[in-house]
């Protein structure tokens, strides 16, 4: 896979244009933690734009633990499910680590 530099990224299970799902999960009710991605996402579809690279987990850095390298992601949203605001056609553009991402199962919508 190749992030916006055209080089590998290494690892990556995610591809420009690959529909994902943002995991359903609530890591702060357990206890406390650092968290980077916006809970009004949780559960919700969106579609890889760009592979941005693989960092260290900012999770993990936050509490001065050992950080894995994870792969980082570009995704895209339909704005209106997520606030029912906003025209057809706007969306959201948020970074997010490749362990709150999960393939899309659901199909796609057909065209009519």
């Amino acid at each position: 896979m190749s992030g916006p530099s055209g080089g590998a990224v290494a690892g990556a299970r995610f591809a420009a244009g690959d529909r994902v799902r943002v995991r359903d999960d609530w890591p702060e009710r357990r206890g406390p933690c650092h968290i980077r991605t916006p809970h009004y996402l949780r559960g919700r579809i969106g579609r890889v734009q760009a592979v941005l690279g693989a960092f260290p987990n900012p999770e993990d850095l936050a509490f001065a633990r050992p950080a894995p390298v994870r792969p980082l992601y570009h995704v895209l949203f339909d704005q209106p499910p997520i606030w029912r605001e906003g025209a057809e056609g706007d969306t959201v553009l948020v970074e997010i680590f490749e362990h709150w991402l999960d393939p899309d199962t659901e199909q796609e919508p057909k065209a009519a």
